[in-house]
């Protein structure tokens, strides 16, 4: 099975300031639900802000869709991410636009003609469930609505990746739910390989999944 992510020797820090993510090895096969877990301060976004490309390698090797990562130049970054959707908690969606153009913005990056996006577009609201809310801003609407729009957004260029950061964290157990059920559907249906920073895994999720924990700068598969 092909590894979409490799890390060897590596560690991760901001700017002088001191190791978060010490030497460590692992690897996530194309196609896995990955859970990461971990205490408050343990490196875990910053191990995924890595992944991305939002940070990079003090030392060592971190590939990514056969992407070094270290010395990464912008065109080759540009180009994994094109092939990675992302959910974070706080949504990180553009207030000033209507969230059709925000879920559409991916696929205007990847080539799409504006017709066929819109097309992709309400399909995905359909899918999370708001195609009533079409034409809205992000500011009209509930937490838990800016997360599905969010999570529209990571699937709508249909990636090979998907990263979410705490994706459940502030949300309804409704909202929850659905995220959750989505984010299963992308695996087990498109063969997407999903990586979830949580600080809880859900007791009732329907996917097989592999569990690394981090901690004192260190990683380790669990069992």
């Amino acid at each position: 099975m092909d590894k979409v992510i490799i890390a060897k020797n590596l560690s991760l820090s901001y700017s002088n300031s001191e190791t978060i993510i010490n030497k460590i090895d692992f690897s996530v096969n194309s196609g896995s639900f990955v859970f990461i877990t971990g205490a408050s301060g343990s490196g875990k976004s910053t191990l995924l802000k890595s992944i991305f490309g939002a940070l990079k390698p003090k030392q060592g090797s971190l590939i990514v869709g056969g992407v070094e990562l270290n010395g990464v130049s912008r065109s080759k970054l540009n180009f994994l991410r094109r092939h990675v959707g992302i959910v974070f908690q706080d949504y990180k969606l553009i207030k000033e636009w209507t969230i059709d153009k925000n879920i559409m913005l991916p696929l205007l990056i990847n080539g799409y003609v504006k017709d066929v996006a819109q097309s992709q577009v309400d399909k995905l609201l359909k899918h999370v469930r708001l195609n009533h809310q079409t034409g809205k801003y992000p500011l009209e609407l509930s937490g838990g609505e800016q997360q599905r729009v969010a999570m529209a957004r990571a699937l709508s260029h249909n990636p090979i990746l998907i990263l979410a950061d705490e994706p459940t964290g502030n949300l309804d157990e409704y909202s929850a739910d659905l995220i959750w059920k989505l984010l299963e559907g992308s695996n087990e249906q498109l063969g997407t390989t999903v990586i979830v920073v949580t600080h809880n895994i859900p007791q009732n999720l329907n996917v097989d999944y592999k569990h690394f924990h981090i901690e004192y700068g260190s990683i380790h598969e669990v069992n």
